[in-house]
């Protein structure tokens, strides 16, 4: 069994616009697989996936680079939370000492 070929991004959505184009024109989505030498049922799922993205982000939805911020700000707001918890928990016990 071979292994299976991975693409980069650039690659994809390149590949996503041709097909895109194809098919405004009256082409099809096999035709510009072979011309890439990409497998036509890989091409259709990432047309696929590139038209629900724009569906969810016309609909209100976050972009990919906003759910990734809001990811990390998510994650560095749950740091600063348990920082706090520690500076009040060590304000205590010194206070508690220099009584």
């Amino acid at each position: 069994m071979g292994k299976r070929k991975r693409y980069d991004s650039a690659f994809k959505k390149e590949a996503v616009k041709a097909a895109l184009d194809a098919v405004k024109s009256g082409g099809s989505v096999s035709t510009i697989a072979a011309s890439l030498s990409v497998k036509e049922n890989t091409l259709q799922k990432w047309v696929q996936n590139h038209r629900s993205r724009e569906d969810r982000e016309a609909s209100g939805g976050l972009s990919e680079t906003e759910r990734s911020e809001l990811g990390s700000l998510r994650r560095e707001v749950k740091r600063l939370r348990i920082e706090r918890e520690i500076l009040k928990k060590a304000t205590v016990f010194f206070a508690k000492e220099n009584a």
